[in-house]
């Protein structure tokens, strides 16, 4: 009896080759985490101008509730306590309330977005113009040298 040796085709993979599809696979996750990382830097930027835009509006439509209060928008902030913990206003002036809503929105810009500044300039009313309020918010994103703003016109 006569034993043949017939090497038949090799079987399984070699080391080489297990090293290669790795190399391939680490590559891919690589990309895969700069891709998670740049959408977390992204989603972060777009809450922050989210917040922004909704503070400045909110400020805005303080300003159309009380039109009286003109320049006092654009003056210094203090808690008046012109409304309680359950929304009901207390009396106040025009420019007290005007004060007040300073006061509510700059801790809300300070709580919100990471070195918030806010500014708001009037301009009154002149020969049949209306008054104008120039409402705006500053703050630090990361990854951009520049501060970043939102400016909003309003009005009255």
């Amino acid at each position: 009896m006569q034993l043949s040796h017939h090497r038949k085709g090799q079987r399984g993979f070699s080391l080489i080759e297990v090293l290669v599809a790795l190399v391939v696979l680490s590559i891919g996750m690589l990309g895969i985490a700069a891709l998670y990382v740049d959408s977390l830097r992204s989603g972060r930027t777009a809450i922050h101008r989210t917040q922004a835009v909704i503070l400045v509006s909110d400020m805005a439509e303080r300003i159309r509730a009380n039109p009286d209060a003109g320049a006092a928008y654009a003056g210094a902030a203090a808690d008046n306590n012109c409304a309680d913990d359950v929304g009901l206003s207390n009396d106040c002036t025009a420019a007290e309330m005007a004060a007040d809503d300073l006061q509510i929105w700059q801790q809300s810009i300070a709580g919100l977005l990471p070195n918030g500044v806010s500014q708001i300039q009037f301009v009154p009313a002149v020969g049949g113009l209306p008054a104008t309020y120039t409402i705006s918010v500053t703050w630090n994103e990361v990854g951009q040298a520049a501060p970043v703003s939102y400016v909003l016109t309003v009005q009255i």
